[in-house]
């Protein structure tokens, strides 16, 4: 394979075709393959422009004190892909994100009409306004009467990795899913895989979560519905 070269855009913006070489310049490109340069760059950039368009989304710094720790964009979007597939373009599904921000910010890109609502400890979130709704795991009966029994779709992401936080999360978990079918997925550890089982009924996903900063624990995606293909299905 031939090699490529690769060019720094920023060494070829002051290049014109009108540039003219002294004696002692090295041969200038001629004007047809200066034009061709240029075109290849703008593509390059706008390229670059638009990823970046499509995949980032604007959140507030993590903090670690509060063990927060941001998901990835491909994590992000599969998850919210997901989310907006059981959702299945109904008006009134309403979705339910406990501590996972990330998600509510990406849902809200890629579909700003999905009714949702973030539940989450950090009140830097109240920007989000009627959106958001302080939560504390600690109180897990503690949130809104016009929220019970009201969620179709419940994600959620423990602050920790331990059986009692899962427990109380679980709590909430049954106080919003609405009566009949609901659709539960849950973030947390690979340690967590017998108390999801046990408490929730969840069954481990083939995707694996990655988050922007890497993170020594292994985490995984549980649900309580067979995906099919999607989200790696179901581990058997």
């Amino acid at each position: 394979m031939e090699d490529q070269l690769e060019l720094n855009p920023n060494s070829v913006t002051r290049l014109s075709e009108s540039s003219a070489p002294s004696d002692d310049d090295e041969p200038a490109l001629s004007s047809h393959t200066l034009a061709a340069l240029k075109e290849f760059l703008a593509e390059q950039q706008q390229r670059g422009s638009d990823a970046a368009g499509e995949s980032e989304v604007s959140l507030v710094s993590e903090d670690w004190r509060l063990s927060q720790f941001w998901y990835s964009p491909e994590t992000a979007t599969t998850v919210a892909e997901e989310v907006l597939a059981l959702c299945g373009g109904a008006v009134h599904a309403r979705v339910a994100c406990i501590a996972c921000p990330t998600l509510y910010a990406y849902l809200k890109k890629m579909d700003p009409n999905v009714s949702m609502q973030l539940l989450e400890y950090d009140k830097r979130f109240g920007q989000y306004g009627s959106e958001y709704t302080f939560y504390d795991y600690n109180h897990p009966e503690d949130i809104p009467s016009e929220l019970k029994h009201s969620c179709k779709v419940v994600v959620a992401d423990p602050p920790y990795l331990s059986k009692e936080c899962l427990e109380k999360v679980a709590e909430t978990i049954h106080l919003l899913v609405q009566p009949g079918e609901s659709f539960l997925l849950l973030l947390t550890g690979e340690v967590q895989k017998e108390t999801a089982a046990e408490i929730l009924g969840l069954h481990p996903c083939g995707f694996r979560p990655q988050h922007s900063s890497k993170l020594g624990n292994e985490f995984r995606l549980f649900s309580n519905y067979d995906p099919g293909t999607r989200l790696g299905g179901w581990e058997k």
